[in-house]
């Protein structure tokens, strides 16, 4: 596939210039990003990276120095710049390392894992570049090298599934085996169980709870390592990560609490609507219908015909649509790329028909009964209203907890907000799983 363009198509008015994601739209002065003002998809990226300094997992300083020197729009550029602060970074790491000083190798090492993982972000529209592959390995080594630094250390595991493995964490308040309330955290579309310990896992070690963190199919360790792409039925995968968790140590097999991020926020709760060892569920941010949000900015009178030529064996007028949109929107052309790698579609129309399947529509919503927080984000340019559509649908005792612009926590996931969002998320649970006032 050829590499899509940032700029509009210059196409006139009709169907093939309808946006999939039409939030590039000129905004006004007070509404525009500081940065990447013309491209939302790598101002959302860099707001991302800028959030992970909450729990340790990037720089202020060494994001805005990174990104002041990326050309808007570049992928080469993007990689270059964000490989080269990687690499730094994880030299003084092994240096710090050398010299025994732990607490900055650790330190060091997280950022890096970070900055190598952010590299590749923007390069999968041809899976073969070596480079991704590169900086996968790189992440990945950098993060377990921060992780045997911490204390207790944390461990890598391998969780069987089908005829292979799954990666991931597990993450320990203390090296007893004193049960404790188990949380299983799981990414989205493009995260990864390394980012997970800035997203959500070391925010619940502080509060007492043992954290296992891992990646399923089309995530980033098994699409990496192996190509595994997603699955809509994701109790395939959740069902045997929680037979995993009841042979670990410590874990209250009473009090087990699963988490979805982004695009986790459906698959997730369709695991929890038939893994009934789910004591608790937050979806941050919800999803009922994966599909539906992919084609959510297409006009309600070209909707059907959308559809219908979805799956179709040629539908020349749909596929010029789609490039226009790419065309137009950054974000439209990265999500359709990472998605047509992610779940091995060969095409761009290919994947937006493979997204049609992950839903929680016919009654999946409604099977689940485990206590249910719902995130929304105010402000975000994925999935807006599927939050609230979820939460509709939801007929076991629920929560919708919104995050607001005004405060910070209005992107997408809250990136940028995590300490005040983890905060709300898991005084929830401690109040779910009757924890609420524990030393």
């Amino acid at each position: 596939m050829t590499e899509p363009s940032n700029a509009p198509s210059g196409a006139g008015p009709g169907p093939a210039t309808v946006p999939l994601h039409p939030e590039e739209a000129p905004r006004s002065a007070k509404d525009k990003p500081p940065l990447f003002q013309d491209n939302a998809q790598y101002w959302y990226e860099t707001r991302r990276a800028f959030g992970a300094a909450g729990y340790g997992g990037s720089e202020f300083g060494e994001v805005l120095a990174t990104v002041t020197r990326i050309t808007s729009g570049d992928f080469n550029s993007w990689y270059e710049e964000w490989n080269s602060t990687a690499e730094k970074v994880a030299r003084e790491a092994a240096d710090q390392l050398a010299h025994g000083h732990r607490i900055s190798a650790r330190d060091s090492f997280l950022r890096a894992a970070t900055y190598h993982r952010a590299s590749e972000f923007f390069l999968h529209g041809n899976p073969r570049d070596p480079r991704i592959a590169n900086a996968y390995r790189k992440s990945v080594e950098c993060y377990k090298a921060c992780a045997r630094l911490f204390e207790p250390p944390i461990e890598p595991v391998e969780i069987p599934y089908e005829h292979t493995t799954l990666p991931g964490y597990f993450h320990r308040v203390d090296g007893s085996d004193r049960k404790r309330p188990l949380l299983i955290i799981h990414s989205g579309f493009d995260g990864s169980a390394e980012e997970v310990h800035v997203d959500g896992a070391r925010a619940a070690v502080e509060r007492g709870y043992n954290v296992l963190a891992f990646d399923g199919p089309g995530q980033f360790g098994p699409l990496h390592r192996e190509g595994l792409t997603f699955r809509p039925d994701w109790e395939s995968v959740v069902t045997p990560v929680v037979d995993f968790v009841l042979k670990l140590p410590g874990v209250d097999p009473r009090r087990i609490a699963l988490m979805g991020i982004s695009f986790g926020g459906e698959l997730a709760p369709r695991a929890a609507a038939f893994e009934k060892r789910i004591a608790a569920l937050i979806a941050n941010d919800g999803v009922y219908d994966y599909g539906a949000a992919n084609l959510a900015h297409v006009p309600a009178d070209l909707r059907a015909a959308f559809e219908k030529m979805l799956t179709a064996k040629e539908a020349p007028q749909l596929d010029k649509m789609i490039e226009a949109s790419m065309n137009a929107s950054p974000t439209a052309a990265w999500g359709i790329t990472h998605g047509m790698y992610a779940m091995g579609a060969p095409t761009p129309r290919a994947y937006l028909a493979a997204a049609q399947g992950f839903h929680l529509r016919n009654g999946v919503a409604e099977a689940i009964s485990c206590p249910t927080l719902v995130c929304e984000a105010e402000g975000d340019i994925f999935f807006k209203g599927q939050p609230q559509e979820l939460f509709d649908h939801l007929t076991c005792p629920k929560t919708l907890m919104r995050f607001t612009e005004s405060e910070g926590a209005g992107a997408h996931c809250q990136v940028g907000a995590g300490r005040l969002a983890f905060a709300r998320m898991y005084d929830w649970l401690d109040q779910t799983f009757g924890l609420a006032g524990r030393s």
